[in-house]
């Protein structure tokens, strides 16, 4: 199953902090029917209580916003390049903040498989060089591309 589509990705994504990130990021799950109204709410209700904003090594952070799987119609993920970083707390740390320059709002149907996902992520976020390829992407495609080939959920 991929979890990425051309609808879902917007580069030079402004957003003034991370709540309008979430939120913009969000609308693109509502308008694709992937998510219920409750969800983008919810995401933000969860990001004040479980920060996920992830301090990488390397030039760009990113945040890995998501909630409960009730809220999901199907999965799907939006990813959002910020046109000038936004504040998230950091994850396990959320007295700290750090500068976001990439947010991945996870819509995923089933806890297992957003545990796995998650997981895939954090292993993707360890090659500095994918997060380059994707802010540097200069179309929506070559994003969806690279993001599909490195993190499939296999059986899913």
């Amino acid at each position: 199953m991929n979890y990425f589509d051309t609808e879902l990705i917007s580069r030079g994504l402004k957003a003034s902090n991370a709540n309008q990130a979430i939120k913009k990021l969000g609308n693109l799950l509502v308008q694709g029917e992937y998510v219920k109204d409750t969800f983008i709410e919810n995401v933000i209700k969860r990001e004040k209580e479980f920060a996920t904003g992830l301090p990488l090594r390397g030039k760009i952070n990113v945040a890995i916003p998501h909630t409960d799987f009730e809220h999901v119609n199907k999965p799907a993920i939006a990813v959002g390049i910020l046109d000038t970083p936004v504040e998230f707390n950091v994850m396990g740390t959320p007295d700290k903040l750090i500068q976001v320059s990439v947010v991945f709002l996870l819509a995923i149907k089933e806890s297992d498989r957003q545990l796995k996902m998650l997981k895939m992520l954090a292993e993707f976020f360890e090659r500095p060089e994918l997060l380059l390829k994707i802010t540097a992407a200069l179309t929506d495609e070559e994003i969806v591309e690279l993001l599909s080939e490195q993190l499939q959920l296999s059986g899913t």
